[in-house]
C-alpha cells in the first residue's frame, strides 16, 4: 500500500529530517510511530500526502508515484488519505456536519464546494460518520462547542466521509485527558479492523503504541531503528529508539 524507497529529507537550513528510509506499510496495517522529538516523525507521516516533500528517493502510494505526481495527480492521490492533526485543524465556527462535510470537497467542482451545494448522498454520508464516532447528535451545533475530544471524533469522521483508504494521525491525542485519549484510540482502533483502512498514527505515549499498534516503527535522528510487532517492543527497544533509558510512570503513560 504505502512504499518508501531510500527516502531521504534535507531541510533548507541543513536539517536532517529522514534518513535513507526503507518501508513498505501494508493495507489494514495499524501502525504507531513512535520517537523523541526531533526524531522525524511528523515529517514521515507527513512526507506520504506530500504535505513535506522528500530531498530524495521515492514514495509510492497503492502502486503510484506520489513524490513524482503533478498537482492533478496529487489532488486526486490526496483524496484517499485523510489526515487527523493535534489541533484538530476544524473551522470552528461551522457547524459539526460542515466540518464533516469538508471530506468531500476533493469530490466536487470548487464552486459547488463554495456554495456548500453538496448532494444528499454526501449528507447522508457525513452522518453516518459521525454515527461511527458516537456523536451523530451533535451535527448541528458549532464545532467550537465540542470538547477536545469530541472535537477529534468530528476529524475521524471528516477522514471517514473523505472515504480515505489511508488515515494519518499526528500526535492525535497529545492534547487530551487520558480517558479521552483511550476513547479516542479505540475510535481509529475499532475503524481500522472493521473498516480494514490502514491506519498510521504518531504517538509519544509507549503504552498506547503497545497496546493498540499491529506494528511499531522506532525513529531516531531520522533512522528507522525498530520496526516490529508490539511484543518484541521491549523497554531496551523503547531505551534504544529515546537513546535512554525509560522511567516506570512513562511506560504506564507519562509522554516521553
Amino acid at each position: 500500500m504505502i512504499q518508501f524507497n531510500n527516502v531521504s529529507k534535507t531541510y533548507p537550513n541543513g536539517t536532517i529530517g529522514l534518513r535513507n528510509i526503507n518501508l513498505t506499510i501494508e493495507e489494514g496495517e495499524l501502525v504507531v510511530i513512535v520517537g523523541s522529538s526531533g526524531a522525524g516523525k511528523s515529517t514521515l507521516l507527513r512526507s506520504i500526502n506530500r504535505l513535506h516533500d522528500i530531498t530524495d528517493g521515492e514514495i509510492q502510494v497503492d502502486g503510484k508515484s506520489i513524490t513524482r505526481a503533478n498537482d492533478r495527480e496529487l489532488r486526486r492521490m490526496r483524496r484517499d488519505i485523510g489526515m487527523i492533526f493535534q489541533s484538530f485543524n476544524l473551522i470552528k465556527r461551522n457547524t459539526v456536519l460542515n466540518n464533516v462535510l469538508s471530506g468531500r470537497v476533493a469530490y466536487h467542482s470548487t464552486l459547488r464546494t463554495m456554495f456548500g451545494m453538496f448532494p444528499r448522498e454526501d449528507i447522508e454520508l457525513s452522518l453516518h460518520a459521525l454515527e461511527r464516532v458516537n456523536i451523530r447528535e451533535k451535527a448541528y451545533i458549532r464545532a467550537d462547542q465540542l470538547s477536545g475530544g469530541q472535537q477529534q471524533r468530528v476529524s475521524i469522521a471528516r477522514a471517514l466521509a473523505q472515504e480515505a483508504k489511508i488515515i494519518l494521525a499526528d500526535e492525535p491525542v497529545a492534547s487530551l485527558d487520558p480517558l479521552t485519549t483511550r476513547q479516542v484510540m479505540d475510535d481509529l482502533q475499532r475503524i481500522n479492523q472493521d473498516m480494514k483502512i490502514t491506519t498510521i498514527i504518531n504517538l509519544h505515549f509507549i503504552d498506547l503504541a503497545r497496546e493498540y499498534a499491529t506494528r511499531i516503527i522506532g525513529l531516531r535522528a531520522g533512522e528507522v531503528v525498530f520496526d516490529g510487532p508490539p511484543e518484541e517492543a521491549t523497554d531496551e527497544v523503547f531505551a534504544e529508539i529515546y537513546g535512554r533509558s525509560i522511567r516506570h510512570d512513562e511506560m504506564l503513560g507519562g509522554e516521553v
